[in-house]
């Protein structure tokens, strides 16, 4: 329990702390776009809170949504749209008030603006127009995926960011297979309704020892990040109905060095006999299933092999 003493010097930092970021540069004419939290209130930064306020304008992706945050943390400052579908007239908009010397606000859903959300055409629109934009940096799904997951380190800090994977599966297994040939660790987001299915896919193409991270309602009351072997996945989600709900993010580990070095003796030896018994397409589906190999590199030293095999 905090006592009175104790409450007294919290409030004196906080006001110390309030005063500081309230000293700042403030410039006008300039568009802040504004990391805004991915769940929990409560990661809103002190200069955000300040942006926000101090903003004559926000734009915001849905108005809706964005005045409960605001409302939470009692920000007045009124609210326009600025979503996927007018960003060329709001950014038009902004640019009009930036250049009369108003400070404006550009917020998303949740997260950074202009990573995957929209956003990023009204920034480009605002430095073509020669304004100023400044960032203020907030919560983000990625990196807080990342951190969570051990898939970089200080020696390796190489990862990619691929977004949402395409909803129809061919499609889907076409670009699990180029960017998962990557030599880092690639983070992406899918649904609720599909990250079963599209696990699956990132197995078929990956091969069952490759680590995968699944990070699911992020800073949120039931967030779980669990990290394992792709074999596991499929066992995983059967063993809780929720596992399957919640907002995603996905973070497919590098492949260890030997999947991308000289494939083993053994390997070449299996995928020969099977060439000489059944087709191309099942011979690459039990050489990826026993070494753990990619899809794409086992189907690629497949179709070379087999003239010798045939």
């Amino acid at each position: 329990m905090l006592e009175k003493s104790d409450v007294q010097t919290s409030e004196g930092s906080w006001k110390r702390l309030t005063e500081r970021v309230e000293a700042q540069d403030w410039p006008a004419g300039a568009l802040y776009v504004v990391a805004t939290p991915i769940g929990n209130l409560a990661d809103l930064s002190l200069r955000a809170l300040h942006t926000l306020s101090r903003c004559d304008v926000i734009a915001a992706e849905d108005t809706r949504s964005s005045r409960q945050l605001l409302d939470a943390w009692g920000i007045t400052t009124p609210l326009v749209a600025a979503h996927r579908h007018n960003e060329a007239q709001a950014g038009q908009a902004i640019i009009e008030r930036l250049q009369a010397g108003q400070r404006v606000g550009l917020i998303s859903d949740a997260g950074a603006p202009g990573v995957s959300d929209p956003g990023a055409r009204i920034v480009r629109a605002c430095q073509q127009a020669g304004c100023r934009v400044i960032p203020i940096p907030g919560a983000s799904a990625v990196l807080a995926a990342l951190m969570a997951s051990g898939a970089t380190s200080d020696e390796n800090p190489a990862f990619v960011f691929a977004g949402f994977m395409p909803s129809k599966a061919m499609a889907r297994r076409k670009w699990l297979q180029q960017w998962c040939a990557m030599p880092a660790p690639v983070v992406m987001f899918e649904s609720p309704h599909r990250v079963r299915v599209a696990l699956a896919d990132v197995l078929e193409v990956c091969g069952p020892n490759r680590q995968v991270t699944i990070a699911r309602e992020l800073t949120k009351r039931f967030e779980q990040v669990v990290t394992m072997s792709l074999s596991g996945v499929e066992a995983w989600f059967a063993t809780d109905s929720h596992h399957e709900q919640g907002e995603f993010v996905l973070i497919v580990h590098a492949a260890p060095q030997r999947e991308v070095g000289v494939i083993d003796a053994d390997t070449l030896a299996l995928l020969d006999i099977l060439l000489e018994t059944v087709s191309v397409r099942d011979a690459v589906k039990v050489v990826t299933r026993v070494s753990g190999l990619p899809r794409d590199t086992v189907y690629k030293l497949a179709l070379e092999r087999q003239p010798a095999a045939s």
